[in-house]
């Protein structure tokens, strides 16, 4: 179990706990249940925000201990344009890499799905409209929103996608759970350059994935803007950060393969 989960179960305990001496003998002061309450609120919340601690989900954030290369994945695609130039610097490099597709751009754009596929890659779900806020949301528009993202892939691939990364990489028990009902397995990352962000400077994202980039590490990058249509960094900066793979000399390994053996 990962330690922040046994953390966030300790401190549930202790806040029951807490509350049960309380009604039982003397209340305490007012400002240590604030203090309390407010050091447990921002224990969950950093739980939902900070994928990599898996407080809430049993995510992949890295290879097995004996991974060999790197996995690199892109978010917030298929785009026409910017998702194609993507594509063809992977080709240029002899790389595979793992898409996570937003579920109405692929209904928007199904052919470039399918392209992403017929060149050796793979895919996954992250989510159908990327709702930014939902780990708020409740069970049912969880569940209604990845089931039609799901749909929406199966019906371009033939196949089940089993593969989530969650809108902005938040989690929290709603989402663990119904991921799991649903046959999806969960996938973070380890290097991520902020590529995302407005004004991201490429040689700045070049820097951050690349400086400490080691066996076992999942990137994360972006093929395509969010919400609008504007290109993001990564046609500047992959050559760049697989011109590193290549001097370290790691590899581009599949993510399927690293979870096979996870699961294993």
């Amino acid at each position: 179990m990962p330690p922040a989960r046994i953390l966030f179960l300790a401190a549930t305990l202790g806040g029951i706990g807490f509350a049960a001496f309380s009604v039982m003998t003397v209340p305490p002061p007012l400002w240590a249940a604030l203090v309390a309450s407010g050091l447990y609120v921002g224990l969950i919340l950093t739980g939902v925000f900070v994928l990599r601690l898996r407080m809430f989900a049993d995510a992949i954030i890295r290879g097995p201990a004996d991974a060999r290369g790197v996995v690199i994945t892109f978010d917030d695609g298929p785009d026409p344009v910017h998702t194609r130039k993507v594509l063809e610097i992977l080709d240029e490099h002899e790389a595979k890499a793992t898409f996570f597709v937003i579920g109405r751009k692929v209904e928007q754009y199904p052919d470039v799905v399918k392209e992403i596929l017929d060149r050796g890659h793979e895919v996954g779900v992250h989510g159908w409209a990327h709702d930014r806020l939902f780990a708020l949301r409740g069970p049912r528009r969880v569940r209604r929103d990845l089931e039609r993202a799901i749909r929406a892939l199966e019906k371009v691939t033939k196949q089940r996608p089993t593969l989530f990364r969650p809108p902005v990489g938040h989690t929290n028990p709603t989402i663990a759970r119904i991921a799991e009902r649903l046959g999806l397995t969960v996938v973070g990352w380890s290097a991520s350059g902020y590529d995302g962000l407005a004004g991201a400077e490429p040689r700045k994202v070049v820097r951050r994935i690349t400086r400490h980039l080691d066996d076992g590490d999942i990137v994360l990058l972006h093929d395509a803007a969010e919400r609008d249509d504007h290109e993001p960094t990564t046609s500047k900066t992959l050559p760049g950060i697989l011109d590193a793979v290549k001097d370290k000399n790691l590899r581009i390994a599949r993510l399927g393969d690293w979870i096979t053996t996870l699961e294993e």
